[in-house]
């Protein structure tokens, strides 16, 4: 059933995000600190691509960066109605992962919308945030053993004071 999405062969699905001590990525449908160097590279792994994000992850983001620019917008929701300017709209996952075409596409968030990618994903793109998120109500989904780690960058302090690093993961080929 994945494989003609999973990106068997040169479809890359990448599932971008940054996550706090405990797996926190959100609070109060935020994130939950202040990293520039993430955004930087958040932009650097998405822009040229489509994305792929639930509806709550949309209203999260600041009007003026709705739709992101530089990327086709598509957005998950279950409200059949739900509609926005520069959006595609799907009902789910796979939906979203066929709209949006191309050789790569990045995931984006939240939560739920990472742990129903987890799938189809080829690459898996974190920025590691020394923070603990006291209150958090959106986690990362779990790294099994199916993934290998890839690169893992060293700590480095943000210009912001706070602790990062990048650590990208791709799936384990079995057999």
């Amino acid at each position: 059933m994945t494989s003609d999405l999973a990106g068997e062969g040169s479809r890359e699905v990448r599932l971008v995000w940054a996550q706090g001590r405990g797996g926190a990525i959100g609070r109060d449908n935020t994130i939950p600190w202040r990293v520039p160097e993430d955004v930087a590279r958040f932009k650097e792994l998405t822009v040229g691509h489509p994305v792929v994000m639930g509806r709550k992850t949309w209203d999260s983001l600041p009007p003026r960066f709705r739709p992101l620019p530089g990327r086709a917008n598509v957005v998950v929701t279950r409200d059949a109605s739900w509609s926005a300017d520069g959006a595609s709209v799907a009902g789910s996952v796979a939906e979203a992962l066929e709209l949006a075409g191309g050789e790569r596409v990045g995931i984006i968030g939240g939560g739920e919308i990472y742990r129903l990618a987890m799938e189809f994903a080829t690459e898996l793109c974190v920025t590691e945030i020394d923070v603990e998120v006291d209150g958090a109500d959106a986690f990362a989904p779990e790294i099994t053993d199916e993934w290998a780690l890839a690169h893992r960058g060293e700590w480095q302090t943000s210009t912001s004071g706070i602790g990062y690093r990048f650590v990208d993961y791709r799936r384990a080929r079995q057999g």
